[in-house]
């Protein structure tokens, strides 16, 4: 694959660069900072010196010509913190410091105050389908996900395949972050019928025969590694009874799907799932940095939308269906949501053409995320859709 163009602005000063393995950390620093000095400490030689002998980084950093120094997975040896801070308030030279890192798991465990707010935090995740632009491939994405390191790989399948064990071996078992890696793994399958749907850490412990402050835990390594993320249930202005449970989401439907067993006896859910989830992903890689949060609702009557954007900028009602067609109970949730708060917008996206029907607005969902750019406005629609006559029995 050629080298795909990333959409993120890095701040003018220092700052934290955190995202899962195999995102392109590395790859975009080298390229958006050439000249910089690069300290890589996956590199056991180089971490093994830093940490013999600390001062040596200090002598780097004072020797190079370039005012901008990478240090590539800097939670392998946070003392170098201490270090870069110092260098920051300095009289004098003005350096720049990008620090990249799976996770503040292990610095935030150290007691590391992450420079005291004098470096702002960023994040990089799997490639954006615009990003991507025509070798965005919906069907393909859907298979193996949209981690470079898989889509950059001779072998795609292969490497996703081997993605999760690498994880397993590098950030779980070396980092000590869990004392049972078989475990773990078992908890990662079970984990994965959780995606996209309520979270329930009694019903996982049960699942892996574990205590439940084990699965609570477990949760949290994953949102700290950044290879999962949780949305809330949507209360605002409640005018029915809510559940309170939050949704679970993987972060790449490539991992999603090899973690999560799949056989003739499946159901096509799974598929729905992994195509919400890439939704969820997008969106919440396009609110980065923004005031809107990203939500789900559902009342304990059964209506839901699979997921809210609400916040100074705009408030949208998103139902996502993996079909071709719009069915009369794909459109239930939304009416009832949109009932209760007529301010939003209303949306379904589907694997069919753009229509309407009645305020609801019916997207494709590949136009759709080619579209969600970080940045610039949500998606707004054509500017004469097609109207389409309603399903009949299409109320809630």
């Amino acid at each position: 694959m050629l080298p795909v163009p990333r959409v993120l602005h890095p701040p003018a000063g220092s700052f934290f660069l955190f995202g899962p393995r195999g995102t392109g950390k590395s790859t975009w620093t080298r390229a958006r900072f050439p000249d910089a000095l690069f300290i890589d400490l996956l590199d056991e030689v180089t971490l093994h010196t830093l940490s013999a002998v600390p001062g040596r980084f200090e002598a780097l950093v004072r020797a190079h010509p370039d005012r901008v120094v990478v240090v590539d997975e800097i939670q392998r040896l946070p003392e170098l913190l201490a270090v870069v801070h110092r260098l920051i308030e300095a009289p004098g030279r003005d350096w720049r410091f990008v620090l990249t890192g799976s996770s503040a798991r292990k610095l935030r465990r150290g007691g590391v105050d992450l420079l005291a707010g004098r470096a702002v935090t960023c994040a990089m995740f799997p490639f954006l389908a615009c990003e991507l632009g025509a070798r965005f491939d919906l069907a393909q994405v859907l298979e193996l996900g949209l981690l470079p390191v898989v889509l950059d790989a001779p072998d795609p399948a292969a490497t996703l395949r081997a993605y999760v064990g690498t994880y397993l071996k590098e950030e779980v078992q070396q980092e000590g972050i869990v004392r049972s890696v078989g475990s773990f793994s078992r908890f990662l399958t079970a984990i994965s019928f959780s995606h996209g749907a309520p979270l329930s850490p009694s019903h996982l412990a049960r699942e892996c025969a574990v205590p439940r402050t084990t699965v609570i835990g477990y949760l949290d390594v994953l949102d700290d590694l950044l290879l999962s993320f949780r949305v809330p249930i949507f209360r605002k202005r409640a005018a029915r009874a809510m559940i309170t449970k939050e949704k679970l989401f993987l972060f790449d439907p490539g991992v999603y799907r090899s973690l999560r067993p799949m056989g003739p006896l499946d159901r096509p859910e799974a598929h729905g799932a992994a195509l919400e989830g890439l939704v969820a992903q997008h969106l919440r890689t396009w609110m980065e940095g923004s005031d809107l949060t990203l939500y789900w609702w559902r009342t304990r009557g059964g209506s839901e939308v699979d997921l809210v954007v609400y916040g100074a900028d705009g408030f949208w009602a998103i139902e996502v269906k993996n079909s071709a067609t719009v069915r009369p109970a794909d459109l239930r949730g939304l009416r009832t949501f949109a009932t209760d708060y007529p301010e939003c917008t209303p949306i379904l996206l589907y694997r069919g053409e753009r229509l309407r029907i009645g305020d609801i607005r019916c997207e494709p969902v590949d136009g759709f995320l080619r579209q969600l750019t970080p940045g610039r406005a949500f998606p707004a629609p054509e500017r004469s859709p097609r109207a389409a006559a309603a399903p009949e029995s299409q109320s809630p």
